[in-house]
């Protein structure tokens, strides 16, 4: 059940940036244990290990859109330097930066929300999927049903009545 607690936690940090899920560098001090700037010291040491597609560095727009977000980052915290935001594998990159206990079983937390958000985005895509296909199908049959409803109301109306003519008839 704990376990279930922590990848749900983690789930709720992923967020958003430039098409891509990752998580900030603060998210990830403190599930770490670690301090910001710990975490992003050890990073510089080791930055060629961290290409374009593992971190980034947050522009100044796109902190104060998270912010905008989530509503949760309070004025001034975070903003003397932009954060950076690690994807899957930079924060797979993380761990043996970091080298401890504690980074491993974080990281192992971490993968796993990770795989259940993709899980959840693969059903989501395939409910779509069915949905489009059923709505097709159900399209189709919605033109014959009202065809059909037609021909009945037709059915169902009195057929109009001759007019009688006025005068004499031979």
């Amino acid at each position: 059940m704990s376990r279930m607690v922590v990848v749900e936690q983690i789930e709720r940090k992923i967020c958003f940036v430039r098409g891509m899920k990752v998580m900030l560098d603060y998210d990830l001090a403190l599930l770490y244990g670690i301090e910001t700037k710990q975490l992003k010291r050890a990073v510089k040491r080791n930055l060629s290990r961290f290409p374009n597609d593992f971190m980034m560095e947050l522009t100044r727009q796109e902190y104060d859109s998270l912010r905008c977000q989530f509503g949760t980052f309070k004025r001034g915290q975070h903003a003397k330097y932009m954060p950076y935001a690690f994807t899957e594998q930079g924060i797979a990159m993380l761990s043996s930066v970091l080298n401890s206990d504690r980074a491993i079983q974080v990281n192992i937390a971490i993968m796993r929300a990770f795989v259940q958000l993709r899980e959840a985005l693969s059903t989501h895509k395939e409910l779509a999927l069915q949905f489009r296909e059923l709505e097709r199908k159900v399209g189709k049959h919605d033109g014959d049903i009202q065809a059909i409803f037609r021909a009945i109301q037709r059915l169902m109306v009195d057929p109009e009545k001759p007019k009688d003519r006025i005068g004499f008839h031979p």
